[in-house]
């Protein structure tokens, strides 16, 4: 999803985590949300814990022109890229890795 990561980085940039920027070019996608619902193009960028994340979790929510996307970090690592209301992405990720 090259113009999605695009799109990361500069969301990243902008929030001014500029340590992030770079680990977008890397992340490779292991798993998704199975939350079924039809608004959801989240995926795991490490693999999912079992239960909670562990210490050292933090969150990072990004200000995208359309939809909702926040990084989820353990250890200042993205682990996660939760993205609702993104049909665009939705569209990619299903191509990519159908439910």
């Amino acid at each position: 999803m090259p113009e999605f990561a695009q799109e990361l980085q500069r969301l990243i940039a902008a929030a001014d985590r500029p340590e992030l920027v770079g680990q977008v070019v890397d992340l490779p996608i292991v798993d998704r949300c199975r939350c079924g619902q039809d608004n959801c193009a989240t995926f795991h960028t490490a693999p999912r814990p079992e239960g909670a994340y562990p210490p050292g979790h933090d969150c990072v929510m990004l200000d995208p022109d359309t939809g909702l996307v926040i990084l989820d970090l353990v250890e200042n690592q993205i682990v996660c890229v939760e993205v609702l209301d993104r049909p665009d992405v939705k569209e990619l990720l299903d191509q990519f890795m159908p439910t």
